[in-house]
């Protein structure tokens, strides 16, 4: 497949939906309910420096980076993809080049295993989930 063919075939709509799931799972996953209190302590973060932080930017900024990973991992599964298939590319995706390599970072960042499994974990899975939308539409 030629890259212009490529391109044509990407459907917007999808990856928009899901980058945007990466955000209602970042929103939950980071959330005092599941891992943000275990989050912010491997990070050395208080909650006064979380709100003085410009979050307009750092969520404009993420949501541009997501949106570029669901639109890579469109091109990356192909237009053909079903829900099986992108759910798993997606899952070997997280699990097999980003965790990985946020596990090399952290290993010479001297960064806890637990920062590394919220981390890794958000990661892996907010792919499985935006390959299985992807592959669905």
């Amino acid at each position: 497949m030629d890259m212009s063919h490529a391109m044509n075939s990407i459907n917007w709509l999808a990856v928009i939906v899901a980058a945007l799931s990466s955000f209602l799972l970042g929103g939950l996953w980071y959330s005092k309910i599941l891992f943000g209190n275990a989050w912010m302590k491997a990070c050395g973060f208080s909650e006064e420096e979380l709100q003085d932080a410009n979050m307009g930017k750092i969520f404009g900024t993420a949501f541009v980076l997501t949106l570029f990973a669901a639109f890579n991992l469109a091109m990356f599964i192909g237009p053909k993809a079903d829900t099986a298939f992108g759910a798993t590319a997606g899952f070997f995706a997280g699990i097999g080049w980003v965790a990985t390599m946020i596990g090399v970072h952290y290993l010479f960042e001297r960064k806890t295993l637990a920062h590394f499994l919220i981390n890794a974990g958000y990661s892996t899975i907010a792919l499985t989930v935006m390959g299985a939308i992807l592959g669905a539409w």
